[in-house]
């Protein structure tokens, strides 16, 4: 089944208040903590990469809290890139020599089978220099973590395991989503990130 990412999908789980996952309010303090984040680990936030940047919160919520951030945000239907400013692209083939200092990959990877999800993870490292943001929804969160009748399931239930393997070779995982690029070699105390 080919998953549509149209005006349809978006209003179903982003803006109908009867079954959206969460509001742009909600989603907003997440934004705060992972550039707070990032901030605090000494990064002067100067570039954003936004994968799968749907309705464009991440871009609008930096485009008036941090002006001066260059900020590129991507989709996959032609649609919703004319709406909101996307480049339209497939991260699993997608990738600039470009680097950044935050990229946000919020709710792909489990869309993508697993070859798809590898092939994602090695141009999200290309393309970072700094932090990466990762959110994908697992089989451990299935029970308990997630509303299912407000998540979409069309989608590829893989453990926490699998995605820990694909980004270790690239990255250090600091917490809540949250994963430092190795070749930045940023120093963390032992309780802030994994080795």
């Amino acid at each position: 089944m080919t998953i549509q990412f149209d005006d349809a999908y978006y209003h179903r789980y982003y803006v109908d208040p009867a079954t959206r996952v969460y509001t742009q309010k909600r989603h907003a303090s997440l934004i705060v903590g992972v550039v707070s984040m990032v901030e605090w680990f000494g990064i002067e936030l100067r570039s954003v990469l936004d994968v799968g940047a749907g309705l464009g919160w991440w871009p609008a919520w930096l485009k008036r809290h941090r002006r001066r951030v260059r900020v590129v945000s991507t989709e996959l239907e032609k649609a919703i890139c004319e709406k909101h400013g996307h480049v339209q692209a497939d991260i699993t083939t997608w990738r600039v020599p470009e680097r950044f200092d935050l990229v946000v990959c919020q709710g792909v990877l489990p869309y993508l089978d697993d070859e798809g999800a590898r092939q994602a993870v090695g141009n999200l490292a290309s393309m970072c220099s700094d932090f990466l943001y990762v959110e994908a929804i697992t089989k451990e969160d299935f029970h308990g973590s997630i509303d299912a009748e407000r998540t979409d399931l069309r989608v590829t239930l893989r453990t926490a395991a699998f995605y820990r393997r694909l980004l270790k070779p690239h990255f250090r995982e600091v917490g809540a989503g949250l994963f430092a690029a190795r070749s930045a070699n940023l120093p963390f105390y032992a309780l802030e990130a994994q080795r």
